[in-house]
């Protein structure tokens, strides 16, 4: 599990307790990988510690590279296991869903993503304006690229490591996940949909936008994203 961080420090203990909670029924060996954009908080401190504890935890705590995208092309690049999964780190995203991601690829998918928008999911942690700008980008997204696919901004992804061998994640924040989950179709991929809540974050504040100029600004990205899959075009 790959947890992208910055300035988490109100979370990542429990996160990372909770994840290794929820998986400890899992057959296989769990790697917990804290990739930190050396937050001045003291996050990588913290995961630091854990990691000296348990050997399960890993951190890479990186100094000169900044960067949502970076971080978890770094982090899929060093997982060792056959899959790679990642969430936000704000506890937006129960840890205690990650079962249900694993029977899906132990069912034989490719990839499972957490989905706001399929029956039994939803979103109680943003304002009304971000869950519109959410659901109205997730929409256009279906018009234009794939209608089968419901959550493409989700961000609560476990994927086989192969699906990565020729698709590196692309984009500078959410907009990866619209690039990933249309290349990855087109692929041939497997893409099945598990319903979660998505709940207000535990502690710190959000890195999302926080009103409507902040959103379009932010949009302005997935927009382009979305124009340049439908035209097949490559960054």
């Amino acid at each position: 599990m790959v947890l992208p961080t910055y300035n988490e420090a109100g979370n990542i203990e429990k996160l990372i307790q909770r994840t290794l909670a929820a998986l400890a029924s899992y057959p296989g060996d769990v790697e917990i990988m804290v990739v930190d954009d050396n937050s001045p908080d003291g996050t990588w401190q913290l995961a630091a510690a854990v990691a000296e504890a348990d050997n399960r935890v890993r951190l890479i705590h990186r100094r000169d590279e900044r960067g949502l995208t970076s971080a978890l092309n770094r982090g899929i690049h060093e997982a060792g296991g056959q899959w790679v999964g990642w969430m936000d780190c704000d506890m937006s995203m129960p840890p205690e869903d990650w079962p249900h991601l694993v029977q899906v690829l132990n069912d034989g998918a490719d990839i499972a993503i957490g989905s706001r928008y399929v029956p039994g999911g939803s979103d109680v942690a943003h304002t009304l304006t971000g869950r519109l700008f959410s659901r109205v980008i997730n929409i256009w997204a279906g018009l234009m690229l794939d209608w089968s696919i419901k959550d493409y901004t989700s961000g609560f992804v476990l994927a086989r490591k192969t699906v990565f061998n020729d698709l590196q994640l692309q984009g500078d924040y959410g907009e990866y996940c619209i690039d990933m989950l249309y290349r990855a179709k087109q692929a041939g991929c497997t893409i099945v949909e598990v319903p979660y809540v998505c709940v207000p974050r535990m502690a710190g504040e959000s890195k999302t936008a926080q009103n409507a100029w902040g959103y379009l600004k932010r949009g302005v990205n997935y927009v382009k994203t979305l124009f340049r899959l439908r035209l097949g075009r490559e960054i």
